[in-house]
């Protein structure tokens, strides 16, 4: 693990007060009247991430809810998913605002279950993940399911590197994801047509868009929230695919991934929420209130992920956007955290 931006508490503290400064006296006017109560004074909170752009927004609305609270929220450790999940179970961080569930149950158990951790709240809802490919090679081949590339003539259509197989542009090894598409191109029969492209997700993305401007073939994974499908348009742009059947690996092995209106990508709606160390929040009931009551929506962690695709990633800017979404949800934020406040 290490700690984000090299950034030191003394330097934390600097920004801090820089942005006091630049918010002055509009800021005074919307300070709420519960301030003066602040359950988290003198008490510092670490959290954890990953240390992925596309992580932090979320996490900056929690850490200004934090903030407001009267905790110190110290700079982001970074580590993956399996080691950010072993150190929340052994409290040398506190809390993690991108704990998919269910994708990241094994390391959940892994690291102590509900024994060590809580999962807290629903920060957000309906992250959804699967295939897709662009649409005009869905429309000139009725390509609908995925099973449908056990034929080799519709896997080579996805071929980039000559070797006859499908290439999916797919999830980083320690994601999470990775494990669901590894058992489904077994389940499926799909190990002689498709290859499973891996290693750094966001250039291999970038590689597919190009393909995709230069009028080729496509066939990724991805998921929501992010920007991908803000550019590639599903529906518009690509095409989910359906899946054969619900198979998912280990103890979800029996789950049924599909859909009310009858879709399957294979995966099962995710709930993105606070995941956070149990001695933490048993010490710190306003601080797990918090966690409770904060809901960011979809649509809105896309649009702020997007604004980072669109070149504002300097943290800085990250957390500009979390400001942003505050101020424009200022009296849902003051609501959350004075509710917060009472818990203590």
């Amino acid at each position: 693990m290490r700690t984000t931006h090299g950034l030191g508490r003394s330097q934390a503290r600097l920004l801090g007060a820089g942005l006091a400064l630049c918010l002055g006296a509009a800021a005074a006017d919307t300070v709420p009247a519960f301030a003066a109560d602040m359950p988290g004074e003198g008490k510092s909170v670490q959290p954890i991430t990953t240390g992925r752009a596309d992580h932090y927004f979320q996490h900056f609305v929690v850490e200004l809810g934090l903030e407001a609270l009267g905790y110190e929220v110290e700079p982001h450790l970074e580590a993956q998913f399996p080691a950010m999940h072993l150190a929340l179970g052994q409290g040398d961080a506190d809390y993690t605002a991108v704990h998919w569930n269910p994708l990241h149950e094994a390391f959940y158990a892994k690291a102590g279950g509900d024994a060590a951790l809580e999962r807290v709240g629903s920060l957000i809802d309906d992250a959804a993940q699967g295939y897709l490919i662009d649409k005009k090679t869905a429309d000139e081949h009725g390509i609908t399911n995925l099973g449908q590339l056990k034929s080799p003539e519709i896997a080579a259509l996805f071929d980039s590197d000559g070797d006859g197989k499908a290439d999916l542009l797919g999830c980083n090894p320690g994601w999470g994801c990775e494990g669901v598409i590894e058992h489904q191109l077994d389940a499926f029969e799909l190990r002689d047509t498709v290859s499973h492209k891996q290693g750094q997700y966001f250039a291999l993305i970038a590689d597919g868009l190009t393909r995709y401007e230069q009028g080729e073939p496509v066939f990724y994974y991805t998921w929501t929230p992010l920007w991908v499908s803000s550019v590639l348009k599903p529906g518009e742009d690509t095409t989910w695919l359906n899946v054969p059947f619900s198979s998912l690996p280990g103890d979800r092995k029996d789950v049924d991934t599909a859909n009310p209106d009858g879709s399957n990508t294979g995966f099962q709606v995710n709930t993105i929420g606070v995941l956070a160390n149990e001695a933490f929040v048993e010490e710190n009931p306003a601080a797990r209130r918090l966690f409770e009551l904060m809901e960011i929506p979809l649509e809105d962690v896309n649009a702020a992920i997007l604004k980072q695709r669109e070149g504002e990633t300097d943290i800085d800017q990250i957390r500009g956007h979390a400001e942003a979404w505050v101020e424009a949800h200022r009296d849902q934020f003051d609501a959350w955290v004075a509710e917060a406040a009472k818990a203590q």
